[in-house]
């Protein structure tokens, strides 16, 4: 049985086992196709021209002496590479004739043309032709014809086509099985718990199938876990004001005053914990759409309001900037930022800077700052500051400031860090990447 789920092609083992397969069958079938038409095991002799040569000495013996002066200029003309001479004075042959005639290539000449003629050494580096008849011709040496290189041979021919749709075979195969794990990267990727991203497609291998199935369960888990979080503390929410309203009617009622206006501010902060609270969750599964946005302008109108009920708030930077944001997001989180530095510091200040890479916004304060140790912490939703921070009771928020200006920098596909001031202070900074360099994230 596991034989068979391993030969089972709709699961990854199986492909590649057919695919092995289906490349050795290739391999076969085309090297057998080269063979069969290239035919590579035919020997490929040294050609010098002793074929050429045999057969003309063989035509000019079977011709009759009246006819061979046309024929050996008709030859004369077909054959100009063997400059074909007659000579009728007689042939000289070389030195050593007698040992070159009984060696190659003139033994092999000799024996190809038979009995209707022979080849004998001449001195001049040519080679004489006696005619059975005793005519004498002469025709210069032919240069040795060299075979052709291994690249032009039928085998190399064919292992190089072979190897070629192989390899074209091997990349589409291997991109037909990683394209589904590619998805699931940029599924990933794109994973919004505000619904906008589409589910991972179910295809390819049985293995890749099922892994995109719960995936997809476990997506569509998460955003229901959420949802019902959402729906739970909504619920709490709006039950719980009915009571805080009540008290705050009983309240009134209270003679002393010191009592009474300690119980509304409780109350209070009751109630504007609990639509804090309900207003992150809503805005972590909210995205409004990205657009091009003068984010100096917006960044200069925040701190304008600040200023305008009291706060030495300032803007450095250039007067417009156009990048792609989300402006309502962006303007809810550098206002919170600019609420914390007046709320922790006599002042703040906000500067832009923008570069080919994106905009880096700055928000600082001369406050007493925050803590290396606890710099990572700050940036985790409900988390409030150390000691040196939360100078008073009425400046102790709900630790979601930072946190939701975070969400939305991430968001934008920036991020959100703190930094030390000098001499005293902190610096939160927004780094937003430039249009093409990065997407929404959840």
């Amino acid at each position: 049985m596991k034989l068979l789920n391993v030969l089972n092609l709709r699961r990854i083992s199986g492909q590649i086992a057919a695919l092995v397969a289906i490349s050795i069958a290739a391999i076969y079938i085309i090297i057998g196709i080269g063979f069969a038409v290239l035919r590579p095991d035919q020997p490929i002799p040294i050609d010098r021209g002793h074929g050429e040569l045999a057969a003309i000495a063989k035509l000019l013996s079977a011709t009759p002496a009246g006819e061979r002066p046309a024929l050996l200029a008709r030859m004369q003309q077909t054959f100009p590479s063997f400059d074909l001479r007659p000579e009728p004075s007689g042939l000289v042959p070389s030195a050593n004739a007698d040992e070159r005639s009984e060696a190659f290539p003139f033994r092999r000449m000799n024996r190809m043309m038979g009995l209707d003629a022979r080849a004998v050494p001449l001195a001049n580096n040519r080679i004489g032709i006696v005619l059975s008849d005793g005519q004498k011709f002469s025709v210069s040496e032919m240069p040795e014809r060299r075979p052709r290189p291994f690249w032009g041979a039928p085998v190399f021919v064919t292992l190089a086509f072979a190897v070629i749709t192989l390899t074209l075979l091997g990349l589409w195969a291997a991109r037909m099985l990683a394209e589904p794990l590619s998805s699931f990267a940029r599924t990933a990727e794109e994973f919004s718990l505000s619904g906008t991203a589409t589910p991972l497609p179910e295809r390819g291998p049985e293995e890749i199938r099922a892994v995109a199935r719960a995936l997809n369960r476990m997506r569509e888990r998460i955003t229901a876990l959420i949802d019902d979080r959402t729906r739970m503390l909504a619920a709490i929410s709006h039950d719980l004001r009915t009571p805080i309203t009540r008290l705050r009617l009983r309240s009134e009622f209270i003679e002393d005053e010191g009592n009474r206006r300690h119980m509304l501010r409780d109350l209070d902060q009751m109630r504007a914990m609990l639509e804090a609270v309900l207003s992150f969750l809503r805005d972590d599964r909210r995205l409004e759409a990205l657009t091009l946005t003068d984010i100096a302008t917006t960044l200069q109108l925040i701190a304008d309001q600040f200023a305008d009920i009291g706060h030495l708030v300032t803007y450095q930077g250039p007067s417009h900037a156009m990048a792609m944001a989300r402006p309502d997001d962006l303007h809810r989180a550098v206002t919170n930022l600019v609420e914390n530095a007046v709320k922790f510091g006599g002042e703040a200040s906000i500067t832009l800077v923008m570069s080919k890479n994106g905009a880096v916004i700055d928000v600082a304060d001369d406050g007493p700052g925050i803590s290396d140790a606890q710099k990572s912490a700050m940036l985790q939703p409900f988390v409030r500051g150390d000691d040196a921070r939360n100078m008073d009771h009425e400046a102790a928020g709900f630790g979601l400031g930072l946190s939701i200006a975070r969400a939305i920098a991430l968001a934008h596909g920036g991020e959100l860090t703190l930094r030390d001031r000098q001499p005293q202070g902190l610096i939160v900074r927004i780094t937003l990447p430039a249009a093409d360099s990065g997407k929404a994230a959840a």
